[in-house]
């Protein structure tokens, strides 16, 4: 196994050396990152000196990035590693070029790489990194480039990175959360249709077999039961098995037009405990990032028009325009805000103490704070209560099968004991 000498950072900014044993220039630069040190630089350690292999994987980047944009999106996890990785390494006091090249050469992402590379090859041609980011929109959004340019206009480019990071792993737990609230009720529902289908397409046809050698009128549930089955054997099995796909694709038509998306967004907020739980998760998210903006120094009205991007719900679209539109006449944020419907009285009075003592920054991150604990127990109360009403209609769905298939069964055995 061959031996490498390397030269790395630690956290603190401080160089430091050694020597390791690894397979390959690979394994090595993992090996080192295990001990919390960012390589610089790797040499494997030959008899006759020492010869350059595996400095170019870690300082030097692929010159075949071209100076256009990267074809796909990545994962947001993907996206906040990197931006939690280059603030370190920023905050460490590496220069911004040699931070991209270690973070491109260690990034297992293949578009992220790739964009990376590319943001470094534009900076060594004399771009700055937010105008390097804008030929990515499918990876660094309005959002990500305006930070980044405010960070870069004060000087403060470790601290709004820091900021973007914290923002993007706030904004990724609460996705998880709602997602996880949604994902159990749907797993136990997709269980219950396989399980009736399978009950309708191969026990039900035993039963009926039964029932035709008794050759006695059949009761009106066990009708009902027996022309359900014959209605899944006879091709209706696919209908159940594309409903939900066929929802899908109605909802994503739906949304594709905007009159569509707007009602569709009013409906589901208007869903009993969904709507509640789309409802403050979209204020906290409208709060967090305006306060987020605002805190790094982005102009108030191009701030809104980045919000109203970011939203992702056409109903706040609409009030964000509102609030746009009333700050560019020169009045308050928080009377629109209030006229919208959408924002309790409680928001729009910390928005206007905000505005009143100059730290609407730090009021709209007081609101977007508790909207995302409300929003964790709304989730956690809608998890507890889905799971009870399930199992009650397992239940219901369950009996009445039974029930219609031994209602022939007993009426025969009434009839055998007279």
């Amino acid at each position: 196994m061959p031996n490498y000498v390397y030269k790395a950072m630690n956290k603190k900014g401080q160089e430091s050396t050694g020597e390791i044993e690894a397979d390959n220039s690979d394994m090595a630069i993992k090996e080192i990152q295990k001990k919390g040190l960012f390589p610089t630089e790797v040499k494997e350690k030959r008899e006759k000196g020492l010869k350059r292999s595996a400095t170019t994987a870690i300082v030097g980047v692929k010159k075949s990035v071209g100076m256009g944009g990267i074809g796909g999106g990545v994962p947001s996890k993907v996206l906040a590693n990197f931006t939690r990785q280059l603030s370190t390494l920023q905050d460490a006091g590496l220069p911004l070029v040699r931070s991209l090249q270690i973070l491109a050469n260690q990034e297992p992402n293949k578009s992220m790489a790739a964009a990376v590379e590319s943001l470094v090859v534009d900076i060594q041609g004399g771009a700055n990194l937010s105008e390097a980011m804008k030929k990515h929109p499918k990876i660094f959004d309005r959002l990500f480039v305006n930070m980044i340019k405010a960070g870069e206009a004060g000087g403060v480019l470790d601290v709004i990175l820091n900021r973007l990071t914290e923002f993007m792993e706030k904004a990724e737990k609460l996705k998880r959360k709602v997602k996880g609230a949604l994902t159990y009720p749907l797993v136990v529902m997709l269980f219950a249709m396989l399980m009736v289908t399978f009950i309708m397409m191969w026990v039900v046809p035993e039963f009926e077999k039964m029932f035709e050698q008794v050759g006695d009128e059949l009761p009106t549930p066990t009708v009902i039961l027996r022309n359900i089955s014959h209605f899944v054997a006879d091709g209706g099995w696919a209908v159940i098995l594309f409903l939900p796909v066929a929802i899908y694709l109605t909802i994503k038509l739906i949304k594709s037009h905007e009159s569509g998306r707007k009602l569709y967004d009013r409906v589901i907020m208007r869903i009993p405990m969904v709507g509640i739980i789309v409802k403050k998760s979209t204020v906290s998210r409208f709060c967090r990032t305006l306060g987020t903006l605002q805190s790094s120094g982005v102009p108030l009205l191009e701030a809104l028009a980045i919000v109203k991007d970011a939203s992702g719900n056409a109903v706040i679209e609409d009030a964000i325009n509102q609030v746009h539109d009333s700050v560019k006449e020169g009045d308050s944020i928080a009377e629109p805000l209030g006229t919208s419907g959408l924002f309790e009285p409680m928001v729009v009075n910390m928005v206007e103490v905000g505005e009143e003592t100059g730290e609407l920054d730090k009021m709209l991150m007081k609101v977007a704070e508790n909207y995302d604990s409300d929003v964790d127990a709304l989730v956690s109360g809608l998890t507890a209560a889905f799971e009870p009403i399930l199992i009650v209609m397992l239940g219901v769905i369950i009996g009445g099968i039974v029930i219609a298939l031994f209602l022939p069964i007993i009426a025969l055995m009434e009839k055998m004991s007279v």
